[in-house]
């Protein structure tokens, strides 16, 4: 039968073969499911009206509960507003059959999960149509429905409600009395849990989407009964609807945190209660944390509100404290042979360990530390081990919240920790091994600096531990923490005791002690570099063995492994004392890379990065291996993400998957479920190509064509931020590579116009990202490729797309200043604190880098295209002018004066219109309190004293005030002022060369002579060393003064210069000459 037939018997008037479709639709065979699928998309496609009535009359007579229930998802699916929205296609006759059918089946439908789905449909449509008034009936069904005595119909009414709220709120705004009367009374004086609990589910929903505060505000009396609703069902002894109760709050204590300021205490309290009732499921205790540690993070809606809780705070902790005791000395942990096995570990552990990370890093040092310095003391002095084990696995958790306070009492803290080195259970030494790790990470390098003399000979006796090759196999890992953060002077006594031990340990026979050994010489050896020349002899043997031995399948983190330590030792001895290893190393790598690899292989991983490393240890060497090098990172690098998508309410739940890789996150009301495996091997894989433009140049130059159609797209990968960063990074790395190689020939018969297209593709592509990035910092790396792309390319732009990075720049400006004005809102709150003011002032040094890197872009533009640039800047002065007022901070006002200073040195003569609005600012800057807005803005003074003639000419007075008043400053010559001092002694000098018949020569002259040498800024020493050289050529009178009488003075500055350390030295070439001239 054709298709066109099977159709016609489907929308017959037989009803039996479309309900055999639907089914069809649920089958567990692909094929079936497959041939279904297609008839359905094609009635869909023909006949969406039949289709429709077709399913709206399964609804009301189809005695099969889950034909439907498939029907309801159907018709919610057909009705939902994307792609394939069919409403409008639909005649009204239609339209009228469906609202009214889903209305009175909402009123008969007996089965408590199908109406669930009819209120999921009508929400749907509802969410569509009502906003343009498409369906007047809806609302006072809905009112009429939560007024009845029906318990169904309440709870399906309230459905609907907290799913419309988000789309309706302004249209059910003017019903809040109405609705404050329906909800308080159903939460007040409904027997019916599940009423309660649809009623708390519309009340949180609607007041997330009420806009105004006090509109919120007129709820705040419900808050003591949608509480009961959580304390009835616990004292009934319905868990499960106090976990939905429990989960609905949490949303709000993340959305809405300041709804529940005034009653705080008590719900704070309330769920204290649960968290530390052990009789209830751990479940719903975990839950009550959850809303606690959510309200502690809510910091940018309610910043500091928690932290006026001290005292609840001390109890959760004490709470998170017990669960870390919820640990059994399992054997299975003794007998590991992975450091990942976590046996013995419980719910309730993992619940403590990542409740207190989240609770320091929300709250703070100032907050958690008291509680923690008053509760592990006696932890750590009770006799069970489990006590010891916590205190110690809390001190790592809480460390990176809490660094800045920590970092204050590093005493009490690394001698806390190493006390127990020697504890007589070996979870407690591996527990005290892990913070010293987590520790040299959060607290480094103060902990490096002070602490080596303890912390290394520690780690280096649990290496000695060969009873327990947990601790030795930790003990290296922690190794690993310590160098990271270690310079080579640290580290370096303690090479030759390391090094041998971790040899030791690399023949040891249980691999993870091997693993933990390869990783801590990797680490060590990229810390020490050069330094590590001398062990090279006796380590290489040793990783080359197991590199080529470790072949087996269980062997294959290992092998991976010993790649890592390989590529890194190679790269800190460096390419003379590599090489010869270092082609027995790519001829493994390169039969590695021809065999056939499992997908969760470790090896491909490790050897994209080892393939980069030996890259940048050998350079232009590296090219002929380019070829195997290649197809597979390219592959890597254009891995699709591993997506998989369902309804946030949807049973089939993500987070059941046993596949740890799965991370999940949901959005609206899809959860999206994201492989992380896949996300980070493309990650590296991005990263690596980027290396290799970098170190190659313009020999990257034939893979540009593959590598950048993969990488630009990357721009906006918002699935994974490093991704992002790599693709950034790589945008300016692929430009250089092209125009050096077409400058050197090296670009296969290519010429400029190759580089031309090249930059046609990638700067619109960043400008377009730019404008889409969601991330501050990516913001601010994304101008920075930028810039370097328009300092590689600039003159090849072309006018309509300096025009978007114009456009662009003011909207970047523009959503700087609009996140800095919601931090000022912020710190208007009623709970700002201290601390919070600290967390605001770290954001808004990361949006000045941001404004730092606009600064660089508009000067690299200025300095390309000269005085045509000008129309842009007239356009955006009105962007930058608010930035040199006092309000704004010491950062934006050196900025705004640094991109008038490149206006005015750039464009000379055309920029003197400017004077007038901006000398005025950069006279007042010269004497401002921050040393860095002075330098600019002397700096300034000077290329105007240069280009801005007689226009210049009426300021040279006060010029010369308010330079004498930074050269004479009593902190002048202090490091934080030289560059200042140096600036002005340089602006100076110009006022001498360009207007000296504006001054009074005899004395202004011989008082800039007196200034010099100048030595701080090597740039302006060049200039200013070299005026005095040809003001001495020219036998200048004033300079020489009467009777030659300044020519000491003279003769020292030249001596000085000659004679002083190189770093001032190769600023001049022609003071000799001027030394010889004088005599």
């Amino acid at each position: 039968m054709d298709q066109q037939s099977q159709l016609a018997l489907i929308l017959g008037p037989d009803p039996i073969p479309f309900e055999t479709l639907v089914s069809h639709l649920m089958s567990s065979s692909n094929e079936q499911r497959s041939h279904a699928e297609a008839l359905f998309n094609l009635c869909k496609q023909s006949d969406p009206d039949a289709l429709c009535l077709r399913l709206a009359h399964l609804l009301q007579v189809c005695t099969q509960p889950e034909i439907r229930a498939m029907a309801a998802i159907l018709l919610r699916k057909l009705l939902t507003r994307d792609d394939s929205y069919i409403w409008p296609r639909l005649n009204i006759s239609t339209q009228s059959s469906l609202k009214s059918v889903l209305l009175s089946q909402i009123q008969v439908e007996t089965t408590k999960n199908l109406s669930k789905k009819l209120c999921d449909t009508v929400a749907e449509l509802a969410s569509s149509i009502l906003p343009e008034n498409g369906w007047p009936e809806l609302l006072p069904f809905m009112f009429q429905c939560v007024s009845s005595d029906s318990p169904k119909l309440q709870e399906s009414a309230f459905l609907i409600f907290a799913q419309l709220s988000q789309y309706i709120g302004d249209v059910l705004t003017p019903f809040i009395k109405d609705l404050h009367t329906v909800f308080l009374r159903c939460l007040s004086e409904s027997s019916n849990a599940d009423v309660k609990i649809a009623a708390l589910n519309a009340v949180i929903n609607f007041i997330q989407c009420l806009t105004s505060s006090s509109d919120r505000d007129r709820f705040q009396d419900l808050l003591p009964a949608m509480m009961r609703t959580l304390t009835e069902a616990l004292n009934n002894g319905n868990e499960a609807t106090a976990q939905e109760a429990l989960e609905l709050l949490i949303e709000l204590a993340g959305t809405e945190p300041r709804f529940l300021r005034r009653q705080l205490v008590d719900v704070v309290g309330s769920m204290l209660q649960i968290a530390e009732a052990e009789s209830l499921e751990e479940g719903t205790r975990h839950l009550a944390i959850e809303f606690v540690v959510t309200l502690a993070e809510a910091r940018e809606r309610a910043p500091g509100m928690m932290r006026k809780l001290p005292q609840f705070i001390s109890r959760l902790f004490a709470i998170l404290m017990r669960m870390l005791l919820d640990i059994e000395d399992d054997a299975a942990w003794h007998t590991a042979e992975s450091e990942d096995e976590d046996a013995g570990e419980t719910s309730n552990y993992s619940v403590g360990q990542e409740c207190l990370d989240r609770l320091a890093i929300s709250l703070g040092g100032n907050t958690i530390v008291p509680v923690a310095s008053e509760q592990l003391p006696a932890y750590l002095a009770a006799s069970e081990w489990q006590k010891h084990h916590a205190a110690l696995i809390a001190l790592a958790q809480i460390a990176e919240g809490c660094a800045k306070v920590m970092i204050k009492n590093l005493e009490q803290v690394v001698s806390m920790v190493l006390n127990t080195f020697h504890d007589s259970h070996p979870r407690v030494r591996w527990a005290a091994i892990n913070a010293i790790g987590q520790l040299s990470t959060d607290l480094g390098p103060d902990l490096q600096n002070q602490y080596h003399q303890r912390v290394l000979p520690a780690l280096a006796g649990a290496m000695d531990d060969f009873q327990n090759p947990r601790v030795q196999a930790h003990a290296a890992s922690a190794v690993l923490n310590f160098s990271e953060n270690c310079t080579p002077e640290i580290l370096t006594p303690y090479l030759d005791g390391i090094v041998s031990k971790l040899l030791v340990l690399l023949q040891n026979g249980k691999q993870m002690v091997q693993e933990g050994a390869l990783t801590a010489l990797a680490s060590v050896a990229d810390s020490s570099q050069e330094h590590f020349q001398k062990y090279y002899d006796a380590v290489m043997p040793y990783l080359k063995a197991i590199l080529v031995n470790a072949t087996d399948k269980s062997n294959r983190m290992l092998r991976a492994k010993s790649l890592e330590c390989i590529s890194l030792v190679g790269m800190a001895v460096g390419k003379e004392k590599f090489r010869d290893d270092a082609k027995q190393v790519m001829e493994v790598l390169m039969s590695l890379q021809g065999s056939q690899m499992e997908t969760d292989d470790p090896t491909t991983s490790y050897m994209l990065q080892a393939w980069a490393r030996l890259c940048k240890c050998l350079g232009q060497d590296f090219l002929p291996y380019m070829s195997v090098v290649m197809p597979p990172l390219l592959q890597s690098a254009q891995l699709k993400p591993d997506v998989t998508i369902t309804s946030a309410d949807s049973d089939n739940d993500i987070e059941d998957s046993d596949d740890e890789s799965m991370e999940t996150i949901t959005l609206g009301d899809k959860r999206i479920g994201i492989k992380t495996s896949v996300l980070e091997e493309k990650a590296t894989a991005c990263n690596m190509l980027c290396c290799y433009a970098d170190e190659l140049k313009e020999g990257f130059f034939p893979w540009i064509d593959q590598v950048a159609p993969t990488l630009v797209p990357l721009l906006k990968f918002y699935f994974h931020e490093e991704v992002r960063k790599a693709a950034v990074s790589a945008m300016p790395e692929l430009l250089r590579s092209a125009k050096l190689a077409v400058e050197k020939g090296m670009a296969q018969g290519r010429n400029e116009t190759y580089v031309k297209q090249l930059s046609d593709y990638i700067i619109p592509a960043l400008v377009e990202a730019l404008h889409k990035e969601p991330d501050t910092e990516i913001c601010a790396s994304m101008l920075d490729a930028l810039n370097e792309c328009i300092q590689i390319s600039g003159p090849l732009l072309d006018e309509s797309q300096v025009r978007s990075i114009v456009d662009e720049i003011k909207q970047v400006i523009t959503a700087s200043a609009s996140r800095k004005r919601e931090r000022a809102e912020r710190a208007k709150a009623e709970d700002f604190d201290a601390e919070e003011g600290e967390l605001i002032k770290e954001e808004n040094e990361q949006e000045e880098e941001v404004f730092d890197q606009v600064g660089e872009i508009l000067g690299t533009l200025v300095k390309t295209f000269k005085a045509s640039f000008l129309p842009f800047f007239d356009e955006l002065s009105s962007y930058l002018t608010p930035m040199w007022g006092k309000d704004k901070t010491a950062e934006e006002r050196r900025i705004a004066i640094c991109i008038f200073d490149d206006v005015a040195e750039q464009c000379r003569e055309a920029a003197i219109k400017y004077y007038d609005t901006y000398l005025p600012f950069i006279l007042e800057a010269c004497n401002d309190e921050n040393p860095d807005v002075r330098q600019a803005a002397v700096y300034g003074l000077g290329v105007c004293t240069e280009f801005g003639g007689p226009v210049f000419k009426p300021l040279v007075g006060e010029a010369l005030s308010r330079l004498n008043a930074v050269i004479r400053h009593p902190n002048a010559l202090q490091p934080e002022n030289v560059m200042a001092y140096d600036n002005a002694v340089s602006a100076l000098g110009k006022i001498c060369l360009f207007h000296r018949d504006s001054i009074d020569a005899a004395q202004i002259v011989p008082a800039w002579l007196n200034c010099l040498p100048i030595k701080g800024d090597l740039i302006e020493a060049k200039v200013v060393h070299e005026q005095l050289c040809s003001m001495v050529e020219r036998s200048d009178s004033e300079v020489l003064g009467p009777n030659h009488q300044y020519l000491p003075k003279i003769v020292a500055v030249f001596a000085e210069v000659k004679f002083s350390s190189c770093s001032i030295k190769f600023v001049l070439t022609n003071c000799c000459l001027c030394l010889n001239c004088l005599f």
